[in-house]
């Protein structure tokens, strides 16, 4: 009987498919496939009823092998189409349904129990397919989370030897780092939990969303560690000036339309004052662009609403101010002389940002001393802040030797 429902198959292997993707691209819930090709929709299926219907027609006498590759490789190829667990069993769903179809005249003039058993049969293939592509679906999302843990690795045997001078520091670090490391070991046992469930025929449809959170705590560390990284190099005076002449209206001109996309997104205005600026300074390019960088950014996080100003101006021959002004939150007066210290975030009320690591202003009141520049801070809650740096006009080769 299985013979004659695998010669079926074989014949009818391309009315299924076409009917398949013909179907896929109408349902509303597998939106992954939308705007995808024709071809990027076949993806393996063909190669599968082409497995399935072999093994019916063989009457179970092989190796099921080709079955399960082709099985393994559709699973593959949906994790770097971008689908989800969901989408998957839909459309597991949808050519499980064609099939029957397709096979109903068929099953029609056997006995009851001959149906039966057809069923059992074809729904078993199909469910250990499923199984199988649900597993490498699963297994490729892990390899990309196995390589976020290695570079973590990485980075952190750079870090360890780095913060070894820096004891003063350890209790500070692993405060910091203890919530985003927990929710990475924490997502990850879920994750693997949730693989076993798909094994068993569970729902997984969580598995993604899971995934998602890992990545977004990684991604969370990774940028901890590379600040605390700064901050370390600056310590140990590892740090080398590379000084140049630099257009400094032009710098700032480029720094504003790198932030452009945050100021819009918040719809704050950011207004620029450069005219009594020195047109040209000698200073670090890189350094004084991560100064401004990070006070703007730091402006833009706390500031829902307004405008941001930034006034550069030449106070003698010798020295020259930044101000960047914002009209945020602002910071309260106890807060104000602590800003500056590593791992410290400033909040008045409802200001606290998650996406903080505390070592932005850090790494500015150390940028702004290699610099040989002073940084003074002026806010009231609720008004907004303004910071005012000062450096000279030129820094010499001689006063920043190390």
């Amino acid at each position: 009987m299985s013979k004659d429902l695998g010669k079926t198959l074989l014949a009818r292997t391309d009315t299924i498919v076409d009917s398949w993707i013909k179907t896929i691209q109408k349902d509303v819930d597998i939106e992954s496939s939308k705007g995808m090709t024709y071809q990027a929709v076949r993806n393996s299926i063909p190669l599968v009823v082409e497995a399935l219907a072999t093994l019916l027609s063989q009457a179970l006498t092989n190796q099921p092998q080709k079955l399960e590759d082709k099985g393994w490789e559709h699973g593959i190829m949906r994790a770097e189409q971008g689908y989800d667990v969901a989408e998957i069993v839909r459309e597991y769903s949808l050519l499980r349904k064609i099939i029957f179809t397709i096979l109903k005249p068929d099953l029609l003039v056997k006995s009851g129990d001959e149906i039966l058993k057809a069923i059992e049969l074809v729904d078993s293939l199909i469910d250990r397919v499923i199984s199988l592509s649900l597993e490498s679906y699963l297994e490729t999302q892990l390899q990309e989370l196995e390589q976020v843990r290695g570079q973590l690795l990485l980075t952190n045997q750079e870090l360890t030897r780095l913060v070894a001078t820096q004891k003063e520091d350890i209790s500070h670090l692993a405060h910091e780092l203890k919530s985003p490391l927990n929710s990475i070991m924490g997502f990850s046992t879920l994750l693997l939990q949730q693989q076993q469930k798909v094994t068993q025929g569970k729902d997984t449809s969580l598995s993604l969303q899971l995934t998602e959170k890992v990545i977004t705590n990684s991604r969370q560390l990774l940028r901890l560690i590379n600040d605390i990284l700064e901050i370390s190099r600056y310590e140990t005076g590892k740090i080398q000036l590379n000084l140049q002449s630099t257009d400094l209206r032009s710098l700032i001109r480029v720094i504003t339309e790198t932030l452009e996309i945050s100021t819009i997104q918040k719809n704050l205005e950011i207004i620029l004052n450069c005219d009594l600026a020195p047109e040209q300074i000698r200073t670090d390019p890189l350094k004084l662009q991560q100064i401004i960088t990070n006070l703007l950014s730091n402006a833009i996080r706390y500031t829902d609403s307004g405008t941001i100003t930034i006034t550069c101006l030449t106070d003698n021959n010798d020295q020259w101010s930044l101000i960047v002004t914002d009209t945020g939150v602002g910071i309260d007066p106890e807060a104000q002389t602590q800003v500056f210290e590593p791992y410290y975030r400033a909040s008045s009320k409802g200001s606290y940002s998650p996406h903080s690591t505390g070592l932005g202003l850090a790494i500015v009141d150390k940028l702004v001393k290699l610099l040989q520049g002073e940084i003074d801070l002026v806010s009231q809650p609720g008004e907004g802040s303004t910071f005012t740096v000062t450096f000279p006009t030129t820094i010499t080769d001689k006063e920043t030797e190390n």
